[in-house]
């Protein structure tokens, strides 16, 4: 039974959904960063908020860890490299909260326009100050927003039905999705220049920290009111108190900050500047949703092996997983078997796929692909961590679909350029699902890839494979299949054996020995 710890509050209907799908389940909250190492390795899954600090250290810990799940938008508390590279899934909840957010920004752009909380603060003072508080109105206004993807669409949808005009800064919005949302797109200084209000939408990377630079609030239009409920770190607080100060800029409201806590900030106290502590998420729909969604996320991985919004992974749906399993067992044992034969040689790869894998979710095939071929340099590699070390080793990847009908309904190629050439195996499906290989090396051969094998290219030549099963026979090592494949009579063959234990070195120098033998390697599957 998979085991998971909730480490942050969070709505008891995760716990209840976890349990309800045979999960056991463990809520401890409060936990310091050496108590939380200290008892994470008993887990397979972690379901976390805000406060809980997944470091590379806590992950060096969580032997057991395969997925982490944040039950929310951000994962600036995880350190995703580390994740990626000890193999666990990071998933979040993109959705859960994106109504709320996108409300929460609305609603500090109608404060800013109309000074409410001010007005408020004077009006329960005793005060009676109708004349101080003069608002300006949304409509037919520019809205600038930066950052146009799931929380930055419902905001441009409410702010049109405000009737404002909206113009959108995003490198990945597309002139097509731009002209669905009915807004504009446009580059960073137009809008800048043009924008009446701004919302941030968008996560903190090294690209866009800061993105409201000194320099660019500079360039903006005077008397621009500025909004974020995205991520601290955006705006550069400092120069925004300058131009509020200075009234360069009319109105900031911010709900995300630098350092948080926000106990301090240089914008307290600064007049036309709001602030709220971090409530884009907090309302009682949107902490129930994210909840119940990352315990689903989460369960389905860990249950049925589907994998939904996850940042350091191809997504695959729990009704995918059991479809693409039989295609990716056979996709592992092919990387596998050219990661054994070709080793360091190897520069780049490309995995084809056709007939009925054509029709597949290929991302989770080609994981597979590499999880197998990097397994010669690391027994701790998954298709969570393989791509990062086949990046890291240099390797080109290239996914190809055939739609052409073969000699076979399913087909997976695996084809690699190494310093001695392209080299390249293939296989396919027997009807019970079985990964069977059909193509070694240009050489047509039928066999299973299965525990401890031998592959070895020989001269087609009477008598060698009476001296070859001598030769075993006298080490006491017994041939459990025996696949056979030849380019033509007399030429070069190609043995794949199954044997029923592990050859050693000195047996291996024997068989490289006998007449006839060009390459012997011992290969080891499952």
């Amino acid at each position: 039974m998979p085991k998971v710890l909730i480490s942050d509050k969070m709505d008891p209907k995760a716990a209840q959904i976890f349990r309800e799908r045979g999960i056991e389940v463990d809520e401890i909250t409060g936990k310091t960063k050496d108590e939380l190492i200290a008892i994470i390795g008993g887990y397979d899954g972690l379901a976390i908020r805000s406060a809980t600090k997944v470091t590379k250290e806590v992950l060096a810990a969580a032997t057991n860890l395969k997925v982490v799940g944040r039950a929310g938008i951000g994962v600036d508390n995880v350190d995703i490299p580390a994740a990626s590279a000890a193999g666990v899934v990071v998933m979040n909840t993109p959705f859960g909260n994106s109504i709320t957010t996108a409300e929460h920004a609305i609603a500090l752009m109608f404060a800013l326009a109309r000074q409410l909380p001010e007005a408020d603060a004077s009006t329960q003072a005793g005060k009676w100050e109708k004349n101080r508080f003069m608002g300006v109105e949304l409509t037919a206004k520019t809205l600038g927003l930066i950052g146009a993807g799931n929380i930055g669409s419902i905001v441009a949808d409410r702010a049109l039905g405000l009737k404002m005009k909206v113009i959108a800064y995003d490198p990945f919005l597309t002139a097509e999705r731009a002209l669905e949302l009915g807004v504009e797109k446009v580059e960073l200084d137009q809008l800048l220049a043009r924008a009446d209000f701004i919302t941030l939408h968008t996560p903190l990377t090294d690209q866009t920290r800061n993105i409201l630079s000194r320099e660019a609030l500079a360039k903006a239009k005077k008397g621009v009111r500025i909004i974020n409920c995205a991520r601290g770190g955006l705006v550069d607080e400092v120069a925004l108190k300058e131009g509020l100060d200075s009234g360069h800029i009319g109105g900031a409201a911010l709900d995300v900050f630098v350092e948080e806590p926000a106990k301090a900030s240089p914008l307290f106290g600064t007049p036309n500047f709001i602030s709220t502590p971090h409530l884009g998420a907090s309302t009682t729909e949107a902490q129930v949703n994210v909840a119940i969604q990352v315990a689903e996320q989460m369960a389905d991985f860990l249950i049925a092996g589907g994998v939904t919004n996850a940042l350091n992974m191809p997504s695959l749906s729990a009704e995918e997983a059991p479809k693409l399993k039989p295609y990716m067992a056979l996709a592992e044992r092919l990387g596998s078997l050219l990661g054994q034969l070709a080793g360091d040689a190897i520069r780049g790869v490309a995995i084809e796929v056709e007939g009925a894998a054509a029709e597949l979710n290929q991302k989770p095939i080609t994981g597979a692909v590499l999880a197998g071929l990097m397994r010669v340099y690391s027994d701790t590699v998954n298709m969570v961590n393989a791509p990062t070390l086949a990046r890291e080793r240099g390797l080109d990847v290239r996914e190809v679909r055939h739609d052409r009908e073969g000699d076979y309904h399913t087909l997976v190629r695996v084809s690699a350029e190494t310093a001695e050439g392209p080299r390249s195996v293939a296989g396919t499906l027997f009807g019970n699902g079985a990964p069977r290989l059909v193509e070694i090396f240009g050489i047509k051969v039928e066999a299973d890839l299965a525990g401890p094998m031998l592959y070895i290219v020989n001269e087609d030549a009477p008598g060698f494979i009476g001296r070859l099963g001598t030769t075993l026979g006298q080490a006491g090592v017994n041939i459990g299949t025996f696949h056979l494949g030849r380019r033509a009579a007399g030429g070069e063959a190609v043995l794949l054996l199954s044997v029923d234990t592990a050859v050693d070195e000195a047996l291996l120098a024997d068989l490289r020995a006998l007449p006839g033998v060009r390459t012997v390697h011992a290969l080891r599957f499952g």
